[in-house]
């Protein structure tokens, strides 16, 4: 294929695509030796496109090979192709086209981050996780940043930089997945499922974690949260720490509804039936007011 200056371009091959050298070649690999990544961030879901993948494993086999490092005890660890695995479990197989690499920890969760975050609908906590891991292995991989060069990571970018640039998204936002977390499950699983407002559960990561397990509590008992409630939570806590029963009551105050206005009219036909001919509009008003007044204390007793 040629470009408008007449120049070849070269396209990447498959190979190339899953970062595997020259050198390389796929084995079959026994299933029962492989262990999953350590803290792999991205779940393994049995849903409508695992199982378009066991129905294609079914038919074609595993074509595309797993990574894989060899571990201390002489077995592997799973480094991209966690899916594919499952679904050669699901469908009977016992061995795995494999390639195996050399690669240390940080370069492996790098290599694991990578192969998994351009897939489709990831949810927030697996973003989450993998930013986080992702940023602390580029910081441990850049070492100690210097004076000249604060920030290290094989650019001149700072790593959330880095990271951003390559998934497509902010600094900015990177920093914000990063920061739930800092989130206790409950409150994590709400926002997977789409029950709590991610810019809402960004402020709430900022939050002791008991306080959090009370504000989970109010979200089951309630079933929502204002971003007003949290920031009145947080400006209080600044001052110094309080009880559950304190936030419940700054979180009522935030809601407590406004009195409804009521006005009531009465027509001039309607009042002078009641009244004499020469009882003007405020010795009207006067009874009214008088009749009410007993009427109030008569309720009282």
């Amino acid at each position: 294929m040629k470009n408008r200056s007449g120049e070849k371009i070269k396209l990447a091959s498959i190979d190339e695509l899953l970062g595997v050298v020259n050198e390389e070649s796929a084995m079959e690999i026994e299933i029962s030796k492989i262990h999953p990544f350590k803290n792999h961030p991205f779940k393994v879901l049995d849903d409508e496109k695992m199982q378009d993948l066991v129905e294609s494993v079914k038919i074609n086999g595993v074509l595309t090979p797993v990574l894989l490092r060899m571990d201390e005890n002489e077995e592997y660890e799973m480094v991209s192709g966690h899916r594919r695995m499952h679904a050669a479990q699901l469908v009977g197989l016992t061995t795995i086209p494999a390639i195996v690499r050399e690669l240390s920890d940080d370069d492996a969760i790098v290599a694991m981050v990578d192969a998994n975050i351009q897939r489709e609908e990831l949810l927030p906590s697996e973003k989450a996780f993998a930013y986080k891991m992702k940023l602390d292995a580029m910081k441990r991989q850049a070492g100690r940043p210097s004076k000249n060069n604060p920030c290290q990571c094989g650019t001149h970018l700072r790593t959330d930089q880095e990271i951003g640039k390559q998934v497509g998204e902010s600094a900015r936002s990177v920093q914000r997945y990063i920061r739930l977390t800092e989130l206790i499950p409950e409150l994590l699983d709400l926002v997977d499922n789409k029950k709590l407002q991610f810019t809402v559960a960004v402020d709430i990561s900022y939050i002791d974690k008991e306080v959090q397990e009370w504000i989970y509590e109010y979200i089951r008992d309630t079933g929502f949260i204002k971003p007003k409630q949290i920031a009145a939570l947080r400006n209080q806590l600044n001052d110094g720490p309080i009880n559950q029963i304190q936030m419940l009551s700054i979180f009522n105050n935030c809601v407590m509804a406004k009195k409804v206005s009521r006005s009531l009219t009465f027509s001039e036909k309607k009042l002078t039936k009641y009244f004499p001919d020469d009882y003007t509009a405020k010795d009207m008003e006067q009874v009214i007011e008088s009749l009410l007044e007993k009427w109030m204390q008569e309720q009282s007793c």
